[in-house]
């Protein structure tokens, strides 16, 4: 199948069909009309494989992922989604793969209503890359920088469950199987908190997405910020198939360093605490404080008082 047979076949006339869509794919470029008063979020990821994920993973899952992890970002800004393209590089056009990615890739654009407009498809080791644009009010964008002395840290959902289902599929960790299912589902499926960060317009003071570990996200609100932080490990929030599987100490770690958790972290000032039942009952997630903005500008890691050492600091390109 040739490149445009190929993108006809498998992408075209696939996703949403939106009204703000006025040329989608087809022509040199894409159409769209935003929404008047409202700015643009953009955000770019690349997934290459044997770095981002295993020769192995589905391509259903991959695909679903794939999307997933940018929409991660959008949520992180109170962004709504939109609009997506895609560019995607393989060794050969192998068919069963694509139907695969394709079915994953449009299971969770249908789900958050975001429409593909355009992309590319070469020839080269794997890797997909997608760029996901949002709408966000002017004036409501949650950002990392605004986090005050006295706010207080939150996260949605559990830590740590992605980063154990990856050691558990690659025989570096094991658990019973209905543990293992859960684990290995957080892994390959990811749960954006989009409406969770729409929710936290205008009660946040500051949002990161948790995709390299809370020990290194947290320290892009702090370096924004210009604070310090102190976070009391014990109540990170852990799944019971977590505290199942590995020690304590072990699921902390996890739970600081593994990555690719895809909840959100956001700050909220004291008077608007009592705000946060209401904003987050109807996104129907989870979220847990752990800590508080300090003016110190450090970030103190403590547990039940006594300063907690992690083994690692979180992923890194390049280190």
């Amino acid at each position: 199948m040739k490149e445009f047979q190929l993108i006809e076949h498998y992408f075209t006339g696939q996703s949403q069909h939106r009204k703000d869509v006025k040329l989608g794919i087809g022509d040199d470029c894409a159409l769209v009309k935003p929404a008047e008063n409202k700015l643009l979020a953009i955000s770019t990821d690349t997934l290459v494989e044997n770095v981002h994920f295993l020769p192995q993973m589905p391509p259903q899952a991959l695909g679903y992922k794939a999307l997933a992890v940018n929409l991660s970002d959008l949520a992180a800004m109170g962004a709504e989604p939109a609009w997506m393209t895609l560019a995607l590089t393989m060794p050969s056009a192998d068919d069963v793969w694509l139907q695969g990615f394709a079915a994953g890739l449009f299971e969770a654009a249908d789900y958050y209503m975001i429409s593909l407009v355009g992309g590319d498809t070469t020839r080269g080791p794997k890797s997909i890359t997608i760029t996901v644009h949002g709408q966000v009010p002017e004036g409501k964008a949650l950002t990392r920088k605004g986090a005050k002395p006295g706010d207080w840290i939150y996260v949605t959902g559990t830590l740590g469950d992605s980063a154990l289902g990856l050691d558990i599929l690659q025989g570096r960790q094991s658990t019973s199987n209905e543990h293992r299912e859960f684990l290995i589902n957080r892994h390959y499926h990811p749960s954006p908190r989009v409406l969770a960060g729409q929710s936290l317009r205008g009660l946040a003071s500051s949002a990161i997405d948790l995709s390299d570990g809370l020990n290194s996200d947290i320290r892009h609100v702090l370096k924004a910020s210009g604070v310090g932080a102190v976070i009391d490990v014990e109540k990170l929030p852990l799944s019971p198939a977590m505290r199942d599987s590995v020690t304590l100490e072990t699921a902390l770690n996890y739970a600081l360093c593994g990555g690719e958790d895809y909840e959100l972290l956001f700050t909220v000032p004291e008077a608007q605490r009592g705000a946060l039942d209401t904003a987050l009952s109807h996104a129907g997630v989870r979220f847990t404080q752990i800590g508080q903005i300090q003016p110190v500008n450090k970030l103190k890691l403590q547990f039940k008082g006594e300063e907690f050492v992690p083994t690692q600091r979180g992923f890194e390109h390049f280190q």
